[in-house]
């Protein structure tokens, strides 16, 4: 598991700024620490953790450009907003560059940013672990949803998503309808 998980690391440090390299080992760090507080597999977390934002810097051109060549549908918001699609990419290069065949790790990596209705632990845990890590500039309810990520993974995810929807509406950015289905599906199964 450790030469694993370091092989993909030093990769990814030679691909990363070294504030996104912080970031993801911070996320591998968080999502090992979900896996065991919920009773996940810890291995799957530390690859789902470091492999989320694997294609977060190619430029956005880019991103539509290689989504297209690779046949990964790209949704309207999407290409408005190509910075969404590193999810997708990015599952396409775990999958093809690093070797990732375990589903679960893909559709954490994939699922990541905009969750969807219907997670799995895994995608739950990556979801969580990307937005509470330890070097997360300060958020709204941060602290509070830190707390709760480690007691109650669904509620963390609902109060991230109502922040998360609060903030793209405030600042006028374009909201995922992924985000918003994401966000009913968790309230209707949690009240």
């Amino acid at each position: 598991m450790a030469s694993e998980t370091k092989k993909i690391a030093k990769a990814l440090e030679k691909e990363l700024d070294a504030k996104r390299y912080e970031h993801t080992i911070g996320v591998e760090y968080t999502a090992a620490a979900l896996a065991m507080a919920h009773g996940a597999s810890v291995k799957d977390a530390q690859i789902a953790g470091l492999l989320h934002d694997c294609a977060k810097a190619v430029p956005d051109d880019k991103k539509i450009a290689l989504c297209e060549k690779y046949g990964i549908p790209i949704r309207d918001v999407e290409r408005t907003n190509p910075g969404l699609l590193h999810a997708k990419l990015g599952r396409y290069f775990a999958e093809h560059e690093y070797g990732i065949d375990n589903p679960d790790i893909l559709g954490a990596i994939e699922w990541h940013t905009t969750g969807k209705p219907n997670m799995s632990l895994l995608e739950k845990i990556v979801f969580v672990a990307d937005y509470i890590e330890p070097s997360r500039k300060p958020l709204i309810n941060l602290e509070e949803i830190r707390h709760l990520a480690f007691k109650d993974i669904d509620k963390a995810i609902i109060q991230i998503l109502e922040d998360t929807l609060l903030y793209l509406g405030q600042s006028g950015r374009s909201i995922d309808s992924l985000t918003e289905q994401t966000y009913h599906f968790y309230c209707d199964k949690n009240y």
